[in-house]
């Protein structure tokens, strides 16, 4: 009798976390797909992008000859791969989905997913690194005026400190 109970105790709760598991299965679609649509998958390329750059620099600094580029490509492909284990897409993948899931209900993700996929939210995704880069170039100019009169405050705490 204990091992029916036992038997059916397992049944009922394996059937009652079966909604659950589909439940998390397509709340992590809607997550993949909106990070898709949002081309998350791209993140990285900033990254890689400035270190390759640095790699050129440090090349170029050396004043190395043009008979030693094949050392630098090498090296830029070791860094690339020491990247791509790091931040590249399949590595942040998995947490990317846990973490996307954790601020967006399905529904919302739904909505998302339709809006990104709306001539609209194209072009959002379309203009938005521009806009951004855009908008850290004004606030950091508007910035860079008042860096004078911050270090000056900073140096008037500190004497008032003392």
């Amino acid at each position: 009798m204990v091992r029916l109970n036992v038997l059916m105790a397992t049944v009922v709760l394996t059937l009652a976390a079966a909604p659950v598991v589909a439940d998390t299965a397509s709340h992590a679609a809607q997550v993949e797909q909106f990070l898709k649509l949002a081309r998350a998958d791209r993140m990285s390329v900033p990254v890689h992008a400035q270190v390759q750059q640095m790699f050129a620099q440090r090349f170029a600094q050396a004043k190395a000859p043009a008979d030693k580029q094949a050392v630098l490509e090498r090296y830029q492909a070791k860094a690339d791969a020491l990247l791509e284990g790091a931040v590249g897409w399949e590595t942040l993948k998995p947490d990317m989905i846990k973490l996307y899931g954790q601020h967006f209900s399905e529904r919302e993700l739904k909505e998302l997913n339709a809006f990104y996929q709306s001539a609209l939210g194209r072009k959002v995704l379309d203009t938005m690194p521009e806009l951004t880069a855009q908008s850290a170039q004004l606030a950091q100019a508007r910035l860079e005026s008042v860096v004078p009169e911050v270090n000056k405050l900073l140096e008037e705490m500190g004497k008032e400190l003392k």
